[in-house]
């Protein structure tokens, strides 16, 4: 997953260098500064900003809604692996938060259904008397994000560090998660947005 997002970013720079190239041929008073000056004209200036590259995790997670893609699913420490991974399993998602009893934005870790895998069936525990906290990626281990994050670098944290969720972080409260299906749909839609963009500018809708 995290390879095809990378091939979609590369892709559309390709795309966007062969249309401004495009463009300098059909015009040769187009220079390369034009795109990147905003005192020779906003325009293009605009065009640019408005891509995928200042998409925000809050943009991701406005286009989510508050129940979509178990953005709001937790549990709590106490709870069993059992039910945890039950959850996971009824509203179709591969991680959930976890908070302390009583305090539900108190993150405390995130379970994912590798740490399942990992550490309840290759060990042979029992998921119904493992409980949550015994087996979950604690808080301050976790790799997060703000709604200020730019989509492109959750991305990038993903990779690097081979996750596929982010809990949503701001004024140290939990607000949401979002992974990297979450991503990939953001730069996919930007893409064919910015491609449409290009597109009109070509036309002169610009």
């Amino acid at each position: 997953m995290q390879a095809v997002v990378r091939s979609f970013v590369s892709g559309g720079n390709v795309v966007k260098a062969s249309v401004l190239q495009h463009l300098r041929v059909i015009n040769p008073a187009i220079q390369p500064s034009v795109f990147c000056s905003r005192s020779e004209s906003t325009q293009p200036a605009r065009m640019e900003e408005s891509g995928f590259e200042s998409t925000t995790i809050s943009d991701v997670m406005k286009s989510k809604g508050k129940s979509a893609d178990g953005s709001w699913l937790w549990c709590t420490t106490d709870d069993t692996v059992y039910d945890a991974v039950k959850s996971m399993t009824q509203h179709n998602v591969g991680a959930l938060v976890v908070v302390k009893p009583g305090e539900q934005q108190a993150l405390a870790g995130i379970i994912t259904e590798r740490d399942y895998l990992r550490k309840i069936i290759v060990q042979g525990r029992s998921s119904k008397s493992t409980k949550v906290g015994d087996i979950m990626t604690e808080e301050n281990k976790l790799i997060t994000v703000t709604p200020e994050t730019k989509v492109l670098r959750a991305m990038q944290l993903m990779t690097d560090n081979r996750i596929r969720h982010i809990p949503v972080i701001k004024d140290k409260g939990m607000i949401g998660m979002v992974s990297i299906g979450d991503v990939v749909r953001a730069v996919v839609h930007e893409h064919r947005e910015e491609l449409q963009r290009l597109n009109a500018f070509i036309q002169g809708g610009y």
